[in-house]
């Protein structure tokens, strides 16, 4: 019994990633992308190694680590592989980081397929990711993310035709003080103009005018949104603390 329903799961993730590149993003199985299939674009036999001038950064990434714990750079390494292909990782990737680290390459696909910041799939240049933890949730991030998906005309996960975005969600990102919240991972320019900013206290009409501005090649201000604010302080300023504290209370060692 057991047998036949995990090969039942294995033939339903099978089917999954077997589906066209255009619905592949949008893969209903979570658990999906814990495995490899190849498809023309990802699979091992594929040649890629890091720029040369990422080859600078890697011997600089290394230099942090005692040379017997080259596999403590996974993560970094990782990173700028991603940075460099554009916002994800193949697998051919994947292997040249276990390369340089020196290790079985099971090692880094097991970083890879941990850590919800590692893209196995295509992304746009600009990848957006909505908070979906409670603040933001409470604040409207679900329709900050009905009204990014309705004016790309895409689902969660998938990218547009022009390659342009795609639209993830990522729990917490630490800002819940200015809730709802997006990030913007710009892939753009690769490595060397790599920026990863937090657009906060956004509304569902800013979301959509964030993603014009950067249409059209514009660098949107990041941070609060809300002009009313600074940085996290309090809308229209303090109310509270507004001189010097008091000293704090303390016996009369004297009286005693």
């Amino acid at each position: 019994m057991l047998a036949r329903l995990a090969a039942k799961r294995l033939l339903e993730i099978r089917q999954v990633f077997r589906q066209p590149t255009t619905s592949q993003a949008s893969r209903s199985l979570s658990t999906a992308l814990n495995y490899h299939l190849d498809s023309p674009d990802n699979k091992p036999d594929l040649p890629w190694e890091f720029s040369e001038a990422n080859k600078s950064k890697v011997k600089e990434i290394l230099s942090y680590y005692p040379t017997n714990y080259k596999q403590s750079a996974v993560i970094p390494l990782l990173d700028l592989a991603q940075q460099q292909h554009g916002g994800w990782l193949p697998v051919s990737a994947m292997n040249a980081v276990a390369k340089v680290i020196e290790v079985a390459p099971i090692r880094v696909y097991e970083v890879a397929t941990f850590y919800s910041m590692f893209n196995r799939a295509k992304v746009g240049k600009y990848h957006l990711l909505v908070c979906g933890t409670t603040p933001c949730m409470i604040r409207g991030s679900r329709d900050i993310e009905s009204a990014l998906l309705d004016h790309l005309g895409v689902k969660r996960g998938e990218v547009t035709k022009d390659g342009l975005f795609s639209v993830g969600e990522m729990e917490c990102m630490g800002c819940c003080v200015n809730a709802p919240m997006i990030t913007v991972a710009d892939y753009s320019n690769g490595s060397d103009g790599y920026t990863y900013n937090y657009f906060e206290d956004v509304t569902p009409e800013k979301v959509v005018d964030i993603v014009e501005k950067l249409r059209k090649g514009e660098k949107p201000p990041h941070g609060t949104q809300n002009p009313q604010r600074i940085k996290c302080g309090p809308e229209g300023g303090n109310t509270t603390l507004l001189g010097e504290p008091k000293p704090p209370q303390f016996r009369d060692l004297d009286a005693c």
